[in-house]
């Protein structure tokens, strides 16, 4: 039976697919089963060329490993058994599946605070682009007054597949004694934590009489701001932290 070779490439740093695809593969592989949750393959490479690469070093190191394998998406390596020359891997949720664009869900309720989050961002981005190894762009969600609280499949994709969803969660008004919250920002604010790594989720809320946002995410990064000077001096570097944890930068 004749071998269909599978192209893998390793994933060191954030670049989308379709720019990793037009450089030479890493790996040759020879798949033997595929299961919903992982892959088991034979290696086509010889075994020195193997032990020769960074990725196996950092793979004995005990670093997470990452490869696009073609046609079945990202995976991480489980195991490596050199003497057989078979390889294992299990599925995994890879940045390089996710388009180089920055969401941010604004509210209108108190536009305040949305406009002085856009206008850092706007302000950020250059100088971020300038470090990145692929240009990024901020990409803020358009919406009617009468719109329902309803997410389309395009706002749907936009947010699962940005690189990084920011929202405005600053609280619009009060109701005995508890804030409340702007409800679109909340309902594309649900689906992000559905379908997003906490990672790439980033919650920025301004400071108003009501007291906290509405919200106990404990595991979400997290900005409180008392006006836009205020932010212009905290986001950037924040951001470029987030960013560098999904190895954006060169």
């Amino acid at each position: 039976m004749a071998i269909i070779a599978l192209k893998a490439w390793y994933l060191e740093q954030y670049e989308p697919i379709r720019e990793i695809i037009k450089r030479p593969h890493d790996l040759r592989l020879s798949r033997n089963s595929l299961l919903k949750t992982g892959l088991r393959a034979d290696f086509l490479n010889d075994i020195d060329e193997i032990q020769a690469t960074a990725w196996f070093e950092r793979y004995l190191a005990g670093e997470v490993i990452e490869f696009y394998i073609e046609g079945s998406g990202g995976y991480a390596i489980a195991n490596i058994d050199l003497l057989s020359q078979e390889i294992y891997f299990t599925k995994q949720d890879v940045p390089a599946l996710l388009d180089p664009i920055i969401f941010f869900s604004s509210q209108q309720d108190y536009a305040p605070a949305s406009e002085a989050i856009a206008t850092v961002l706007e302000k950020t981005l250059p100088k971020i682009n300038k470090r990145s190894r692929t240009p990024l762009q901020l990409e803020t969600a358009q919406r009617s007054p009468k719109e329902p609280l309803r997410l389309g499949r395009h706002k749907l994709r936009q947010i699962e597949k940005s690189l990084l969803y920011i929202a405005d969660i600053t609280a619009i008004g009060e109701l005995e004694q508890t804030s409340l919250l702007s409800p679109v920002v909340s309902v594309e604010l649900g689906y992000a934590i559905h379908a997003k790594r906490s990672g790439q989720i980033l919650l920025l809320n301004m400071e108003r009489d009501f007291g906290p946002a509405p919200y106990d995410l404990p595991g979400y990064q997290y900005l409180t701001f008392a006006d836009q000077a205020a932010l212009q001096e905290t986001l950037p570097e924040l951001l470029k932290a987030q960013l560098k944890r999904l190895s954006v930068f060169l």
